[in-house]
């Protein structure tokens, strides 16, 4: 991966295992529910700026423009974005079309904006970020030399991890001879680092170190490439006199290339990892987008989602010891037709068969996932007539194989073969998704159903507790106006006890007579003493049920409200003598 843009990398640097030497390509890696977005790394240079950026898959060209306006304070429509494999690109292209690795390095022109003093001293070095460097490194334990090719974008860091990976010989270990006096930061690109173009030779060798304490020097090791553009850079390499035994390891042929994948890896999703890098290195990086995941995941993406989103599964089977492998990956696998038609109906699951620990565990997976008869089926097939590309249609009950294409075929035979299995799973995809529709429109009319009678339900609850509460508030007010009446009672009944006697007629005393007409029309008629005061009369009136607060009394002539008089007055002062009639009304 590329070293953090803010570091500063030396040769005193933590070794980097060849493990984490690479950036797994993960366009598939995913929850078998749920797929993850994949995240491209860009580095960008631009005159002595670098800059590095993350951005998903889904983004476009000019998103990356946009960030960089801000990043370098350069307008996005005087930038020449450069540096792309299929050439110059638009504006509004999604990076997913392009099929990118993981890493990537570009580089921005701006044609319109004169550069600096300080930079256009650098304007070739610009120009030389996109160009191949062939460096010669001889390893003088090993007594081997190797020939790799790199892009002027790369590091020195870079270079020096990568050659960890060819001579297990951690970076602190590194001693160096070649690199030019220029060449005083690890974090240098090769294109700013000094060295010859198109050729440069170097040696390395481990530091030297107390006897007991060395290391033992491996007589050989896997050629294990980590550049981003990796296959480029390999297929460019003819340029300079190199043969394909020299692009993958030493100019001896005493050492292998790399595996596609490693005997044991953890788990799959692992061993995926390195198959696509180890593919991508080997073969560049236009090629089908294999899964990263078990085979059971894969089966579960292509297989068990709802029937418009189903796919078939194909299954590559690479095998290293096959003359037929490298046509096939090179021409058939990597054949933009096939790439394209591969990735819009296939889900592609990949395994290199090429050590017998890994073909063992391949079966192993295949017989629990497809049955015992699909094992055999790979069994029958000897190693001259792989790679094999399984393709594998979900059904029902079984996984069904359509067709297993052999390696001795051609574009156009393989195109027709993956469109034939494409015929039959669409016709039974058809069959899917009317029963699918079918099934759907059923539970949609039952979830209606339901729902109808959970609101009738819940209509009928509410009315009920709505009639409960109607029902509740009027024993309430029925209640109030029990106990309001029994209060009133109470206190008429109370005020009628307290009233005086009523005075005879035949009394000496001065006697007024009072008539008092009520709201009914029925009249009230009482003897008081003259000397009484008006509160024995408002008393009285209330105690017949028209209390003081709610009624009135007047006068008939001159009309008076008596209620208005101090209750402290008599009934001789208030003018209500001898006789005197009154009539009730309610106040307002």
């Amino acid at each position: 991966c590329f070293p953090p843009a803010s570091s500063s990398s030396s040769s005193s640097s933590p070794p980097s295992s060849s493990t984490s030497a690479f950036c797994p390509i993960n366009p598939t890696s995913r929850h078998i529910v749920e797929r993850q977005p994949r995240m491209l790394n860009f580095r960008v240079e631009y005159r002595q700026r670098s800059v590095e950026l993350v951005l998903e898959e889904g983004s476009t060209v000019g998103e990356i423009k946009q960030i960089l306006e801000t990043e370098l304070g350069v307008p996005a429509s005087k930038m020449q974005l450069k540096g792309w494999k299929s050439g110059d690109v638009s504006d509004s292209t999604l990076l997913r079309s392009l099929h990118l690795p993981k890493n990537n390095s570009l580089y921005v022109l701006t044609p319109d904006i004169a550069a600096t003093a300080s930079t256009s001293k650098n304007s070739g070095l610009q120009e030389s970020l996109n160009q191949n460097f062939m460096l010669i490194i001889s390893h003088r334990e090993a007594q081997r030399d190797y020939n790799l090719n790199f892009p002027g974008s790369r590091t020195i860091q870079e270079v020096k991890r990568n050659i960890s990976d060819l001579t297990n010989i951690p970076v602190r270990h590194q001693q160096w001879e070649g690199w030019p006096a220029s060449a005083s930061d690890d974090s240098m690109t090769l294109a700013a680092s000094g060295i010859s173009h198109p050729c440069h030779s170097l040696s390395v060798c481990r530091r030297s170190a107390p006897a007991n304490a060395q290391e033992p020097t491996e007589e050989c090791a896997d050629v294990h490439m980590i550049s981003d553009s990796e296959g480029d850079d390999f297929e460019d390499a003819s340029e300079f006199g190199v043969d394909d035994s020299e692009m993958f390891g030493m100019g001896t042929s005493s050492c292998r290339k790399s595996p596609m994948m490693p005997e044991n890896s953890e788990n799959e999703a692992d061993a995926l990892l390195h198959f696509t890098a180890e593919f991508s290195s080997r073969y560049g990086e236009t090629h089908p987008m294999f899964f990263i995941g078990s085979l059971e995941a894969a089966s579960q993406e292509a297989f068990y989602g709802k029937a418009r989103d189903r796919k078939l599964l194909a299954i590559y089977l690479h095998n290293d010891d096959s003359v037929l492998s490298n046509v096939f990956c090179s021409q058939m696998m990597c054949a933009d037709s096939i790439v394209s038609y591969l990735s819009q109906n296939f889900i592609t699951w990949a395994w290199d068969v090429t050590k017998e620990t890994n073909k063992a565990r391949l079966l192993t997976m295949c017989t629990r996932h497809f049955g015992s008869a699909v094992t055999q089926t790979i069994r029958t097939y000897k190693t001259d007539q792989f790679p094999l590309l399984l393709i594998v249609m979900g059904k029902r009950t079984s996984n069904e194989v359509l067709n297993v294409i052999q390696g001795n075929t051609t574009v156009d035979e393989l195109m027709m073969r993956l469109m034939g299995a494409m015929e039959i799973f669409t016709a039974q995809q058809q069959e899917d998704i009317k029963d699918e529709d079918e099934r759907e429109a059923r539970e949609m009319v039952k979830r209606e159903q339901d729902e109808a009678y959970r609101l009738s339900l819940e209509a009928d609850r509410k009315k009920r507790e709505a009639q409960e509460r109607e029902e509740a508030e009027q024993v309430r007010l029925e209640q109030m106006r029990k106990e309001q009446e029994e209060e009133k009672e109470a206190i008429r009944l109370s005020l009628e006890q307290a009233l005086p006697p009523e005075p005879a007629e035949e009394s000496g005393e001065q006697i007024s007579k009072l008539r008092i007409r009520t709201p009914s029309g029925e009249f009230l008629e009482r003897r008081f003493l003259g000397s009484c005061k008006l509160q024995v009369l408002f008393d009285f009136v209330a105690s017949k049920g028209y209390p003081f607060e709610e009624f009135k009394l007047l006068t008939t002539f001159p009309r008076r409200n008596i209620t208005q008089l101090d209750p402290g007055s008599t009934l001789l002062e208030a003018k209500l003598f001898p006789q005197e009639t009154l009539f009730l009304e309610a106040k307002e």
